[in-house]
């Protein structure tokens, strides 16, 4: 969803992430929603639609399962953070898993391996 960024939405934003996390760990029950870790939101400049990235503990194998769940609640979750945020009307969710976690992990594991590498081909 690429949209311009304006200091208000990037509040919202801000807000949404802060107040999802909370209702993710404090209200839902659902088992596959329970490990997620919400990384970051960006809303558009309208504010009718947020995209919500999110890491999930069981990893990317788990990530589709995971984005099902929270678009099946996606409802209860706007309603959950209308209760919460001072806005006229709380933006459409939409999920997306954010591998760049996991990828930088990857990242630096294959540094330190080649570093190792190189540090076993150096004469002594």
């Amino acid at each position: 969803m690429p949209h311009r960024t304006t200091p208000r939405s990037r509040k919202v934003a801000d807000e949404i992430q802060r107040d999802l996390a909370e209702i993710l760990r404090s209200e839902v029950k659902d088992p596959r929603v329970g490990m997620v870790t919400v990384t970051s939101v960006d809303v558009a400049a309208d504010l009718k639609h947020a995209k919500v990235w999110f890491t999930h503990l069981a990893g990317k194998a788990h990530a589709a399962e995971a984005v099902a769940a929270l678009t099946r609640i996606a409802g209860f979750l706007r309603s959950a953070l209308a209760r919460r945020l001072s806005l006229y009307s709380v933006p459409e969710l939409a999920f997306a898993y954010d591998d760049s976690i996991e990828s930088g992990m990857r990242l630096s594991k294959l540094i330190d391996e080649a570093v190792a590498s190189d540090r076993d081909r150096e004469p002594e």
